[in-house]
């Protein structure tokens, strides 16, 4: 089944210029902002804790836009199974890159930290030929084995390799080459007694140790991808460096730079980040010494 989503839909829909995509893009933001109405409990009540002091009418507005760059993001991900690279160039700027050349110079390699704000997918393929560093991105694999292949192949077509998660740390340990491997900070860690409690976007919120983690063990700087939209289908990256001095960073700090880092691109541009999904699904256990 999904051998024929892909090739009679998937594949020959990414043949279509986007300009033509995002007329499907507009349908299916109506069909499931008004008409279906998909998470929009979720996405609303995300928006009320975050914003408490932001009027319901613009709150809705928020949504409003987010439904349609969400859909937008979906086709242009969809876009990437054939987008040649001088397109993707054009549509996903990286700047300075400088940086990523010091800390070659130095030998460092590095971590980048970013979060499901505006086409991170466009973003983390545009890095892969755009610095000087063999550049890595974390992902979950899907169940399904042939589009799992498939999305595998759309990711790593301009250089980027692409890491199970269970294999981060064999990866880590195992390669001499100078990495810069991309995380995305923004998800809920399962496992409430083993994160990072701190207050983001006025909310209680775990966050994963991981990135700190693997910069002290591992020596690496880390680096925050901050990504904006410039117009519809364009956008840029840009860095920040957050350390690269991270065994002598105190426990926490690295984590709270990157968590702050994240959170000031969201205010910028609020309606871009995944509000659909459930980022407070867990609270800080009762018994637990925050970050102790």
């Amino acid at each position: 089944m999904s051998r024929i989503l892909y090739y009679l839909f998937l594949k020959p829909l990414s043949l279509l210029p986007l300009s033509v995509l995002y007329v499907f893009s507009d349908f299916i933001a109506f069909t499931v902002f008004r008409l279906i109405g998909y998470r929009r409990k979720v996405v609303m009540t995300n928006l009320r804790n975050s914003f408490p002091e932001r009027p319901e009418a613009e709150l809705k507005g928020m949504a409003r836009t987010f439904y349609r760059f969400f859909c937008d993001q979906m086709i242009e991900t969809l876009r990437l199974f054939s987008m040649p690279a001088e397109e993707l160039k054009r549509r996903c700027l990286i700047v300075n890159q400088d940086l990523f050349q010091r800390l070659a110079d130095e030998g460092r390699s590095v971590i980048i930290t970013a979060g499901h704000h505006n086409n991170w997918e466009m973003a983390a393929m545009s890095v892969g030929f755009s610095i000087p560093h063999q550049s890595s991105a974390i992902f979950h694999p899907l169940k399904d084995a042939f589009l799992n292949q498939k999305l595998y192949d759309s990711r790593s077509r301009f250089g980027l390799t692409l890491v199970s998660t269970k294999a981060v740390k064999e990866y880590f340990s195992q390669n001499r080459e100078l990495i810069a491997v991309l995380f995305a900070t923004d998800q809920a860690p399962s496992n409430p007694y083993n994160a990072y409690w701190t207050t983001f976007l006025n909310q209680d919120t775990p966050v994963f140790w991981g990135t700190e983690i693997f910069a002290k063990r591992n020596n690496l700087a880390v680096v925050y991808g901050k990504i904006s939209r410039l117009s519809r289908g364009h956008y840029v990256m840009s860095f920040e460096l957050i350390t690269d001095n991270a065994k002598d960073e105190p426990r926490g700090a690295i984590t709270e730079k990157h968590t702050r880092a994240l959170e000031r691109a969201i205010l910028e541009a609020p309606e871009y980040w995944l509000w659909s999904h459930r980022r407070w699904k867990r609270q800080r256990p009762a018994d637990l010494i925050a970050n102790n």
